[in-house]
Parts: C-alpha cells; structure tokens; sequence
C-alpha cells in the first residue's frame, strides 16, 4: 500500500458516532455495531454517539440529522440496509440528504471486500458523503464487512497520522492543525 502513518505526526482522534439499521439487532446482538465500536475505540478515537434504528427512512435521517447537528460528533458511520433486501432502504434515506458523495469510498470498500466474500460484494450499496460538514460512511450489516471496512479502509484514512493525506484533515475543528 502506498499511504502510511507517520509516527512522527500527533494523533488527533476523532469524535465518531455509530448508526446500526436493523429491524431485530438490539445492543446486546448488534456484532457489526459492536466491531466498528471496539475497533475506533482500540484506534484512539472517542465513541460519540451509538443509536439502533429500525429500517426506515425517517428514523435513519432523524437520527443522522440529529447527530448532524450536533457539534460534539465529527463523523458518523452506519451499518446494515445497504443491501437489496426490501426493507433495505439506508442508501434512500441517506443519500438525499448530501452535499457531496464520496464516490472512491465504494470502489475502495468493494476492492476490500473482494479479497474476503469474493463477487457476494457486489450484493452491496456501501457508500459514503458529506452532510454539512460531517462525513458518513454507511457500511453493511454484517461483521465480517464492517471489519473489512475499518481494517483496509477507514481505520487508516480517519488516522491524522496518515499520509499522503487523511480525512481528518478535513473535519472543521481539525483543519487548522491537521493541514
């Protein structure tokens, strides 16, 4: 891989909220919610928010617009209902709600995910974007997809540390320092 952390740069951490969808997870059964907690956690990020919502495109935006505006989350990621199930409706909840779409975000995730379930990625619609100011990247339901995304993806381009460039750098509170 050509990016990497420089160890000589501050770590900046982040403040992360996450979003399970899913009509039957409850804290204690929410693997994929639980993944992504342990792995920010571990990282050095701070935990800013956890929700479970059912599959519905009102819940799903209330909580996104909730957490949105909220100045204490910088970044929210999402999991389940990306799929084509049919109460799989977060890309319709979510998406309408952008200013941007982070388009390499889905060819990265699938690359990704390629290497663990093969051409089964295909079965899903991760995406990610920008609402105001605040990044989201929403992810599938399962473990394995979460782990996949923030193993190879996000855990490196969320580290302030990393170059050529992180994502950090362009949370609000953090341009200043991680330029």
């Amino acid at each position: 891989m050509p990016g990497r952390i420089d160890n000589k740069l501050p770590f900046y951490p982040l403040r992360i909220a996450v979003l399970t969808v899913s009509d039957t997870r409850t804290e204690e059964s929410d693997t994929s919610g639980g993944t992504l907690i342990e792995r920010l956690c571990f990282a050095g990020h701070e935990l800013a928010g956890r929700a479970i919502v059912t599959d519905d495109v009102e819940a799903i935006r209330a909580q996104v617009r909730e957490w949105v505006a909220d100045e204490k989350v910088d970044l929210i990621l999402s999991t389940g209902g990306t799929g084509f199930a049919p109460r799989d409706v977060t890309p319709e909840a979510v998406k309408p709600l952008f200013r941007r779409e982070m388009d390499g975000f889905s060819i990265v995730f699938h690359q990704a995910s390629l290497g663990t379930v093969g051409v089964s990625t295909l079965q899903s619609r991760a995406f990610a974007g920008q609402i105001g100011d605040t990044f989201i990247f929403c992810l599938p339901g399962s473990t394995g997809a979460c782990r996949d995304a923030w193993d190879h993806v996000l855990g490196l381009e969320l580290d302030s540390r990393y170059r050529p460039c992180s994502l950090a750098g362009q949370i609000p509170r953090l341009r200043h320092v991680c330029a």
